[in-house]
């Protein structure tokens, strides 16, 4: 999908959009000075690196990426949005950027309930959604939301106007999200009595609870669904199972902990529910391609080197 393809205008819309990008992104990490709005600007390539997303809405304008959700990939580039309409475990790659062209790429927070509120303002007919809809996706961005996403980042030139002016293009942003291709996935999650909506609870559940044994009964139960109805309807939402979300939670967690916080493997691995060393090392290993010493010292090498 190229620039041009959007609308007449869109190159030069782009272009404008990875300039503020560019400008305002920070080093130390993708918050701005607009609450909700992320920014990022890689140089060069990237191996797998856990990504804890969010409901988001994402945009880029520069290079290209990779999100891995369960076993599906989403490639996505200029031109393209990357939608997440729940909590998602996932791993991402940089697969084009350099110093001359970097990757850029703007993000938007999905605040629940005024998400909730902007549908409940909507036509009845527009709330009818499918069953099954997976929560994360890859569409073209419409020239209206590129329009919209680019004048939320021109206030950052105009910090006077964010307080007045940032929630209102807020509210057009989940608009045309809403009633774009992807309008389905933000429904689907956001109904309140739907089964997008409990597969929400669930994954809420697994978030807090990831570290206790997972016993699907119970679960089931405390979202007010059958064991096969959670399985089915989680599978479908997320590209996984409970118990492979549950798995990917644990990982993330003990790398960072191994990573951050010091902690040798097998205290890394017992601090988030595994009993077993060697199925911890291995189930690491499937995920991020080494046993996790191997892995940690490969990560701390960048950072010894600068």
């Amino acid at each position: 999908m190229s620039a041009s393809d959007n609308a007449p205008d869109s190159a030069a819309v782009y272009a404008e959009i990875a300039s503020l990008v560019a400008r305002y992104a920070k080093d130390d990490g993708p918050e701005s000075a607009i609450d909700g709005l992320y920014l990022t600007r890689r140089c060069s390539p990237s191996g797998r690196l856990h990504v804890d997303q969010r409901p988001s809405f994402w945009l880029v304008a520069g290079g290209r990426k990779c999100l891995t959700v369960g076993d599906q990939d989403l490639h996505y580039g200029v031109g393209d949005c990357l939608l997440v309409a729940l909590d998602l475990p996932a791993t991402a790659r940089i697969l084009q950027a350099s110093d001359a062209e970097p990757h850029l790429c703007v993000g938007v927070a999905i605040n629940p309930a005024r998400l909730a509120e902007l549908i409940g303002r909507l036509p009845e007919q527009a709330s009818a959604t499918p069953s099954g809809v997976r929560g994360v996706a890859v569409n073209p961005a419409s020239p209206e939301l590129l329009d919209a996403t680019l004048r939320l980042l021109r206030l950052l030139e105009r910090p006077g106007d964010v307080a007045a002016m940032a929630p209102l293009i807020e509210q057009e942003i989940l608009y045309r999200l809403l009633s774009g291709p992807q309008g389905a996935r933000l429904m689907h999650i956001a109904m309140a009595e739907g089964q997008g909506q409990r597969v929400a609870r669930a994954v809420a559940w697994l978030r807090e609870h990831f570290a206790e044994t997972l016993r699907i009964e119970l679960l089931a139960e405390h979202v007010g669904m059958s064991e096969s109805s959670l399985h089915h309807h989680f599978k479908a939402v997320t590209n996984m199972t409970p118990m492979q979300y549950q798995k990917q939670l644990r990982l993330y967690e003990a790398r960072r902990l191994m990573l951050v916080e010091g902690l040798d493997v097998g205290a890394a691995g017992f601090s988030v529910g595994y009993q077993s060393p060697s199925q911890f090392s291995r189930e690491y290993r499937r995920l991020y391609g080494l046993p996790p010493a191997r892995d940690v010292e490969a990560l701390r090498a960048p950072i010894a080197a600068e």
